[in-house]
């Protein structure tokens, strides 16, 4: 820590020599306000390769979090520990868990009068702490990360470990956590500010120029796609387009919009590091076995459901953070939220296209879509199959399968009608109970 803190002020110096006094320090400045996952990961990526690239002379992160997924954690540690930059964290209220250890990569820490830092315990989804394995491997980062920073390594394995007992700092059973002040006295915070600019007083820069990290178009339109309620509305128009396909088929524009949807849904959390391939590929799996079931095996049975649940676990896991088949850095809540905002989406998506289905071809908002002339029976017009309306009640069986459209045989000839519900495997004996425009309407006959 000390040697990049003096290689910060050889540079100020020489800088100052060669550029006079009115020359500027540069500082790179970006936020980590969110859950720890492989999203800030990447942003922590783009913030240092920028810096190299403007020959910043500082980097500086300002910080709020409750933490999050300790690989993603380790890689910006890595990041820091790595970096020929000095680093700066301020730490605006809360660095807990994967924050602390971030934090405590840094070079020089700042808080804010009411900042926290520490609680760094590896928990599961529940909240509840993981098996000593995997304490241990944190333990072990937070120790050798304050080493290498020069702070005591004790204080931050209390922080991870509640047996821990550091004299004067840390009781045993209780998990360290610092405030701001705290922290300053047991060398884990360089100074108290309010803010950024104070920071930088404190660290007694002057004459600096801060650039603070900005998103190209394709980075805003990622980040705008990956938002919870954008990817519902992707979700309502991918379950959509396959419901109004699968009613239609040929049609050709649902299954398009589908596809299309799908491709913005999963694309946006796959470059982000949220989205794997087999959760992508589970997805599929899960429509083709949707597909097998009402093309294939006509009814309701295992492939059905094996579908329904792969495509909800496929869009869910795609949402959250898990590494392959390890979970153990999700939380419960992150899990949880992902579900409800598939299945909420899936459900109105439904809704909306049953209510669509019916009322497109009747509606006039969108135009003339079907015939709506009438011929009247007094003005000479009558219908060439008026036969079809003494059929009522009459009894036949499906001469292919309804679903709901497709043909039935009555007597010795063949009609095309609809199943009024659900689908009719072919032979299944039918009645007729309905007529609309050369259409009749059957029911199935329970046997």
């Amino acid at each position: 820590m000390k040697s990049k803190l003096l290689l910060a002020l050889a540079v100020l110096l020489v800088s100052g020599i060669l550029y006079g006094q009115d020359s500027l320090f540069r500082i790179y400045k970006f936020d980590i306000k969110e859950q720890i996952a492989p999203p800030v990961m990447h942003k922590t990526q783009k913030a240092f390769r920028e810096a190299k690239n403007m020959n910043a002379q500082l980097v500086l992160i300002h910080m709020n979090t409750y933490g999050g997924t300790l690989d993603a954690a380790d890689s910006i540690r890595t990041m820091i520990l790595k970096s020929h930059i000095p680093v700066y964290v301020f730490i605006d209220n809360n660095a807990a868990s994967a924050g602390a250890l971030i934090s405590i990569a840094c070079d020089s820490i700042y808080m804010h009068p009411g900042g926290n830092i520490g609680a760094a315990t590896v928990v599961d989804q529940s909240g509840k702490p993981v098996p000593d394995k995997y304490q241990s491997y944190m333990r072990s980062l937070m120790r050798s990360t304050a080493e290498s920073k020069g702070r005591d390594p004790e204080i931050a394995q209390a922080m991870v470990d509640p047996r821990m007992y550091v004299p004067g700092v840390s009781d045993t059973g209780q998990v360290l956590t610092f405030t701001a002040r705290e922290a300053m006295k047991h060398g884990f915070c360089e100074g108290i500010a309010e803010s950024v600019d104070e920071v930088l007083e404190l660290a007694n820069i002057k004459n600096y120029e801060i650039i603070e990290q900005e998103y190209s178009a394709v980075e805003r339109i990622i980040f705008f796609l990956v938002n919870p309620f954008v990817s519902g509305i992707l979700i309502m128009i991918i379950i959509g387009g396959i419901y109004f396909e699968l009613q239609s088929p040929g049609v050709g524009f649902p299954i398009a919009a589908s596809i299309i949807a799908a491709m913005l849904y999963f694309a946006p959390l796959y470059l982000e590091g949220l989205a794997e391939h087999w959760e992508i590929i589970l997805f599929i799996v899960g429509v083709i076995l949707i597909a097998v079931e009402i093309f294939v095996v006509p009814g309701f049975g295992v492939p059905g459901i094996l579908g329904i649940v792969a495509i909800l676990s496929g869009l869910t896991l795609s949402m959250i953070g898990n590494v392959g088949f390890d979970f153990s850095g999700v939380e419960l809540t992150g899990v949880i939220k992902a579900f409800f905002i598939v299945i909420i989406s899936m459900f109105v998506s439904i809704l909306l296209s049953f209510w669509f289905s019916k009322k497109i071809f009747t509606s006039t908002v969108f135009g003339h879509l079907a015939l709506d002339s009438v011929q009247n029976k007094d003005e000479g017009y009558t219908s060439s199959d008026s036969g079809y309306k003494s059929m009522l009640g009459q009894e036949g069986k499906a001469f292919t399968v309804l679903r709901p459209s497709g043909k039935v045989e009555i007597g010795d000839e063949i009609y095309d009608a609809t199943a009024e519900s659900g689908y009719i495997e072919k032979g299944q004996m039918v009645k007729v109970t309905g007529y609309q425009t050369s259409q009749l309407f059957v029911r199935k006959i329970e046997s």
